[in-house]
């Protein structure tokens, strides 16, 4: 199957006007989101490989994807090896796409890629890379792996077009007026005809708005463009449901809707506009897509093109810190979250102990049962990753309900992932479980470094405006003082009932390009790992809130506070996840004061929070069990 789809990309890519010698298929939609819709799923069609991140280069005689350690294990499971080559990029050694490029075409070539699926910020050095090697990079209107789909009779699904819904101010805390207005002001001291958002989570924050076109994501397809006058729509087939436009006039806002694919003539015209009268420029993220770069600057139809504001987007600076209100809804769904969480895994250790014969996809439904009495609960955040034991080595696994089904055995090592999208917040979180409450001493060290990497992030202290980044060592330093890693950024942003990952803040050994640096009021996850290829995976990963710390502060770094870094101030987090980590998988002997001090006092708090809800409901099996998981550990 993956030849006959090569064989027919490579047949179109001969037959362009002008030749291809190389095709690009990122995982990517109009709108640079991380999670896309199947009628988005290019990459995955052409290789195979069903990961969230990779780019596919496809040549005449070559097929190659570029993706992370996070997927090196998957790829190689599903993608056929003896078509496709891997190529590792996290690992020094390996050029990167541009640098391949430039080194394996030859002089006059022409590279092609469809600008809907690339950014600027991706296209302009990969554009001059191959300008260096006197290559041309092609925006090729037409996606070719579409034209390939529909040749073989495996046409993309339709995009979708689901009900949008308004988002009460109770849950979100400011209206869609107010969100415009201050960036009105923005557009006015920038001196901007127009900025353009581009990115779903965004036009679904300044509005208000929610959507299910892309599974686990409650955003919908469309662009807005604000101006000083107007806020225009591109959505659907231009006209919104009458109840959401009411729902926007209430909130200050007056809304025009036109067609979705109206978007690049309006930009084209705008442009055209503008370059005719005070030729001011259009603002828009460099994280939109090329093919709206080009023609918001009218690159296409001027002889001058209009000169753009490409920066990051004001607006994910805007929703980056999250008001009073959306940090209520953040603690108390992950209250909520909690309970179905510490249900699910009772239950769970219950079936396997009782010999019940429980698979991983089994267990994710079960985990949706628990959400789903929980009140305001919308769906899950993201497909469930529930591996037992070499499954759990995978970083992104997910079980497929097609096939055969793992059963999660008593000698396993159980990894669980999950989330949920609450009206008031969004939840991710990870929890590691031996199911025999035994593990060996390797798996024991393990667990306990990757808990010590969590209590050093979650316990730091660090200055106002500090870039996530510089907290990443913390995480990893009792696995590096023996010579383990793992293959995955420490921590992302989280959207308020939106996306689960979210941008521009993060914790990585690689700098996100464009934080903005922490502040109060920021979420973000505290996940380190570890992963023994073929035999088990480790994750904890908790959702935490930057609070402004003083010495009077409820932390446990707070007491020693001497200075408040020269009066940039002093932040640390406040865990929002409330599970408890597995008693047994801890050896105290590893852990300092501080630390074994920190996990009993978040145990503390865990059962002293679910334990009076979990009693209240009657829920007496869930509270003994918590009570259990709660007790105080004690060394020897």
């Amino acid at each position: 199957m993956s030849l006959q789809r090569l064989t027919a990309l490579r047949a179109l890519m001969a037959s362009q006007p002008t030749k291809l010698a190389a095709y690009i298929v990122p995982t990517a939609d109009a709108h640079n989101s991380e999670y896309i819709a199947a009628a988005d799923a290019r990459r995955e069609w052409i290789s195979g490989f069903t990961g969230s991140a990779g780019t596919a280069v496809v040549t005449a005689s070559q097929a190659l994807v570029w993706t992370d350690g996070r997927y090196y294990t998957q790829f190689e499971k599903e993608a056929d090896m003896a078509l496709w080559t891997l190529m590792k990029q996290s690992l020094p050694d390996t050029p990167s796409m541009e640098s391949w490029l430039s080194t394996n075409l030859s002089e006059g070539d022409v590279v092609g890629v469809d600008p809907h699926t690339m950014t600027r910020e991706e296209w302009t050095p990969l554009q001059t890379t191959l300008t260096r090697s006197k290559m041309k990079l092609l925006p090729v209107a037409s996606n070719l792996v579409d034209a390939a789909r529909s040749q073989l009779s495996d046409p993309p699904p339709r995009r979708p077009c689901n009900q949008v819904v308004a988002l009460p101010i109770k849950y979100t805390g400011k209206t869609a007026g107010e969100k415009i207005k201050e960036l009105r002001k923005k557009i006015a001291e920038k001196k901007t005809s127009a900025l353009v958002v581009t990115a779903l989570d965004e036009v679904a924050y300044i509005l208000n708005l929610r959507g299910s076109d892309i599974d686990y994501n409650p955003v919908f397809f469309a662009y807005l463009v604000i101006t000083p006058a107007s806020s225009i729509l591109f959505w659907s087939s231009g006209s919104l449901p009458d109840t959401v436009t009411e729902q926007l006039k209430e909130e200050g806002v007056k809304i025009e809707v036109k067609p979705y694919s109206n978007i690049v003539p309006y930009l084209q015209e705008l442009a055209k506009n503008e370059a005719a009268g005070s030729g001011r420029a259009v603002w828009l993220s460099n994280e939109a897509s090329e093919a709206i770069h080009r023609a918001a600057s009218g690159s296409d139809v001027l002889n001058q093109p209009l000169t753009l504001i490409s920066e990051v987007s004001p607006v994910a600076l805007m929703k980056l810190v999250k008001k009073e209100v959306e940090l209520e809804g953040f603690r108390n769904c992950h209250i909520r979250d909690g309970i179905a969480v510490v249900r699910f895994l009772r239950w769970l250790h219950e079936q396997v102990d009782d010999g019940q014969a429980v698979t991983e996809i089994q267990a994710a439904d079960k985990l949706l049962e628990f959400r789903k009495e929980e009140d305001d609960f919308m769906g899950p955040s993201f497909e469930t990753i529930a591996g037992a034991g070499a499954n759990g080595a995978i970083i992104h696994y997910s079980p497929s309900r097609t096939g055969p089904q793992r059963t999660i055995h008593q000698q396993d090592m159980f990894l669980l992932d999950s989330g949920g999208q609450y009206k008031d917040g969004t939840t991710d979180i990870t929890r590691t479980r031996m199911m025999n409450r035994s593990p060996s001493p390797e798996q024991r060290d393990a667990f306990t470094r990757v808990l010590k990497g969590q209590i050093a992030v979650g316990s730091a202290l660090f200055p106002l405006g500090v870039k996530g980044n510089v907290l990443d060592s913390f995480a990893r330093k009792s696995l590096w003082d023996v010579g383990l890693d793992y293959a995955h950024g420490t921590g992302h942003g989280v959207g308020h009932y939106l996306n689960v990952h979210e941008g521009p803040s993060g914790i990585s050994w690689r700098p996100y390009p464009h934080d903005p640096g922490m502040k109060p009021g920021h979420i973000l996850s505290n996940e380190p790992g570890f992963y023994k290829v073929d035999e088990y995976g480790i994750r904890h990963e908790d959702l935490v809130e930057i609070v402004a710390i003083t010495k009077e502060s409820d932390h446990p770094r707070a007491k020693n506070l001497v200075g408040d870094y020269d009066g940039r101030g002093v932040l640390g987090f406040s865990t929002l996840t409330m599970v408890p980590h597995q008693r047994e998988c801890i050896d105290a002997a590893m852990l300092d004061d501080l630390e074994l001090s920190y996990i009993n006092n978040y145990h503390k708090r865990v059962l002293s929070t679910l334990g009076p809800k979990l009693k209240e409901r009657g829920l007496v099996q869930d509270l003994e069990w918590l009570e259990r998981e709660c007790q105080p550990i004690v060394r020897g």
